[in-house]
């Protein structure tokens, strides 16, 4: 298999300085605003972006190093397959968040509910629509009765295989 290059187009800023403090999803700290700022090569591409209330954030998990095929998640105390949980450390270090847009000044973005660390390298951006990106569901498997911890929890050093 061939390798696949990604650049970043820009960087996501947050109020968290280290793993420790973040939620654990975007769910879990409402007052978390930040700003994404685009590159100026990219600020044309935001062009009508004001029209939606939430984005899709695809950033890179830039502080973890390596990965484990079973995780502790942060919800359970039993070990997962790692594709069925969100842990930071994967094979391809890749997040993903849907977040509120407050509003836009040229190529920067003030956004709501943020669960990245502050300087993540921002890779994508795409509307959320609630008719592509909300499917009816119908099982959450392990994490059945423990969303609610969720919005309490703060992240660890579990994943932080940090440089």
């Amino acid at each position: 298999m061939s390798a696949i290059t990604l650049l970043p187009i820009g960087t996501i800023h947050s109020p968290y300085r280290s793993i420790e403090e973040m939620p654990i999803q975007p769910i879990g700290d409402g007052s978390a605003q930040g700003t994404v700022v685009l590159e100026a090569a990219y600020a044309d591409g935001l062009e009508d972006i004001e029209g939606f209330s939430h984005l899709i954030l695809i950033y890179q998990f830039h502080r973890v190093r390596g990965f484990d095929l079973k995780v502790k998640p942060f919800l359970d105390d039993q070990t997962h397959g790692l594709f069925a949980t969100r842990a930071p450390r994967r094979p391809n270090p890749i997040g993903l968040s849907v977040v509120p847009l407050l509003s836009r000044e040229g190529n920067v973005l003030l956004v709501d509910k943020l669960d990245v660390l502050d300087g993540t390298p921002l890779l994508d951006i795409k509307p959320f629509v609630p008719d592509f990106d909300s499917p009816m569901v119908t099982s959450i498997g392990w994490l059945t009765g423990k969303m609610r911890r969720a919005k309490q929890m703060r992240s660890d050093d579990r994943f932080a295989a940090c440089d």
